[in-house]
């Protein structure tokens, strides 16, 4: 969570709202990293979860086709886990969901746009094809902080 966290502080730079997240392999070594970015690019989807998805899958895929090139490669992140400061929105759960995590790690609850047990719980919905084990609460007080910092300089602008 501490490395999620060194992403929330460098998306804060940017402008975006410090968010972090890490994915770890099933050894536990990390392979992608993201934070948010919607600010610095303009992309309404660059969530730190989708970014560090995105980036994990394609490590991913990359490895296994150098590892075998007969073997299909894979985008699925099957035995991995995400660690992320905030609590998911329905659009990062549903990628969550969809690219088979086997963990998701999150910090602060969302209340307002949470959907792994706050608002929604799209991450433990048994009528999909996959569902994720969820550890919320993980250096809570931590990752609150940094969201509290950024929405109180804000709004002194």
């Amino acid at each position: 969570m501490r490395l999620a966290l060194a992403e929330a502080t460098a998306a804060e730079s940017t402008g975006d709202v410090p968010i972090g997240a890490v994915i770890l392999d099933p050894t536990g070594t990390v392979i992608a990293q993201g934070r948010n970015t919607r600010e610095a690019e303009g992309d309404p989807t660059g969530h730190a979860e989708i970014v560090a998805i995105r980036s994990a899958a394609h490590t991913l895929h990359t490895k296994a086709a150098q590892t075998d090139p007969k073997a299909p490669p894979t985008w699925r992140l099957t035995d991995c886990t995400l660690v992320v400061t905030l609590e998911p929105c329905p659009m990062c759960a549903g990628a969550i969901v969809l690219s088979r995590l086997t963990r998701v790690v999150f910090g602060a609850w969302d209340p307002k746009a949470g959907a792994a047990g706050s608002l929604y719980d799209i991450l433990r919905d048994p009528r999909l094809n996959h569902t994720p084990e969820v550890i919320p609460g993980v250096l809570e007080p931590q990752c609150h902080a940094a969201l509290n910092r950024f929405f109180e300089h804000h709004r002194q602008k």
